[in-house]
């Protein structure tokens, strides 16, 4: 997954949404926050030929603004935005309007 690494650095605001593709629909959610830290962590899953016989994945950790501090895991699925400029800030989106078109994606 192609990141822009200047949106992931320590003290940028971001909104991060995330979804589940389903038979009929998309189940979504969105999560706003300070992005504390950005790094591919392994899993406990073991998984043929990746570094060190292990799965590794994309995580984001983000402080909320209610002082929660959640880790995110990142796919191709996940959208993330930019909202350290007020003025540029994008509205926040009803979570169907987000569906992704995957259906020419390998």
């Amino acid at each position: 997954m192609a990141l822009e690494t200047s949106i992931l650095d320590r003290g940028t605001r971001v909104r991060v949404t995330q979804q589940v593709p389903q038979t009929n629909g998309v189940w979504s959610t969105a999560s706003e926050g300070r992005v504390l830290r950005y790094r591919q962590a392994q899993t406990g899953s073991w998984y043929a030929h990746a570094k060190d016989d292990r799965l590794w994945l994309d995580r984001l950790e983000i402080e909320l603004d209610s002082g929660e501090i959640t880790t995110l895991n990142l796919d191709h699925y996940t959208l993330i935005e930019d909202l350290t400029d007020p003025s540029e800030t994008p509205a926040p989106r009803n979570p169907s309007e987000l569906e992704l078109d995957d259906r020419d994606r390998p």
